[in-house]
């Protein structure tokens, strides 16, 4: 399956109620009171957020007002382009680094997420894409966290650190930096263990492996990203502000699109906060990790009326 075709069937369930809500106006022809509604409540059910679909039925009606010709196909037109807008410079994309080695990229978010297999797959594509990379297994608390990343890393041909059950997660950390020093890896991966964002406690065991870490760099770490399952809808806003606010975000990862998103929340997200989304989960074989492309998934929202015809 192509990246595109994998982007379209991730977002396919926020596309389909789109396109109904949009056929719906197209037959009958007008743009009344109760058409307005239905868009409007389309847009709230993809997860826009109420700031994004406000800016779009308003251009509709700004339009449909000043426009005698206007119609059904206009409303698809309006909302790409609010969605552009919106979406300027989101896209996160990884520099070459000129700074001393490791890079370190450090995996945060609440249980279930898909921080385990992101680490994964983030390491392999780093290989693929001839960068060496360390993958550091924080997660101590949950049983099975340290095996699954193992079994990952034994697949994908990785080296791994590791502590035992209950260590000191900064403890690893440390011992995970001081190793890919060593081995002059360009990038250490870091996953830490699934933590609700309104638990102080767990949230000031983040910032202790921050300390940890910046006494080998006080740079560290170079890049800390929120893992968020696509699935959650708009409840994905108050966990990115939440860890933004502690522990101050620099990238989103996107997991678990795989047709049952509807696809807004990281509109939202982004526009709240600014935060750029760096890659999309979009199934579950180590290659479904992809960049994240405002083309790729606006295209796949939002198809162009000619795409539609040609596949129907």
């Amino acid at each position: 399956m192509g990246i595109f075709s994998k982007f379209k069937k991730g977002f396919s369930k926020g596309s389909a109620l789109l396109q109904g809500a949009f056929e719906r106006v197209t037959a009958r022809g007008r743009l009344s009171e109760d058409e307005l509604f239905d868009l409007e409540e389309a847009f709230y059910s993809c997860d826009f957020g109420p700031e994004t679909t406000e800016d779009i039925i308003s251009r509709i009606k700004e339009e449909h007002k000043n426009n005698k010709d206007f119609r059904g196909e206009d409303i698809r037109k309006i909302a790409r382009s609010v969605l552009v807008d919106v979406l300027k410079g989101s896209e996160g994309r990884l520099e070459e680094s000129s700074g001393s080695k490791p890079e370190v990229i450090c995996l945060i978010g609440v249980n279930g997420s898909g921080k385990t297999t992101t680490c994964a797959k983030l390491g392999y594509r780093f290989t693929e894409n001839h960068k060496s990379a360390l993958l550091g297994a924080c997660d101590t608390f949950r049983a099975a966290a340290t095996e699954q990343l193992k079994s990952w890393a034994s697949r994908l041909g990785m080296d791994l650190v590791s502590g035992h059950h209950g260590a000191d997660a900064a403890a690893v950390a440390f011992d995970a930096y001081s190793s890919a020093q060593a081995r002059e890896c360009d990038y250490l991966l870091l996953d830490t263990a699934g933590r609700l964002h309104v638990k102080d406690h767990l949230m000031e065991e983040l910032a202790k492996l921050k300390r940890v870490l910046q006494k080998k760099d006080p740079c560290c770490p170079h890049h800390a990203w929120l893992v968020l399952d696509g699935s959650t809808g708009t409840n994905g806003l108050a966990q990115a502000k939440i860890f933004h606010q502690k522990f101050g975000l620099t990238g989103l990862v996107i997991t678990k699109l795989d047709g049952t998103s509807k696809g807004g929340a990281l509109v939202s997200v982004y526009r709240e906060l600014k935060i750029p989304v760096y890659f999309l989960g979009l199934g579950e074989q180590p290659d479904d990790l992809q960049p994240f492309s405002i083309s790729s998934y606006i295209d796949s929202l939002l198809p162009e009326l000619v795409e539609i015809s040609e596949h129907s």
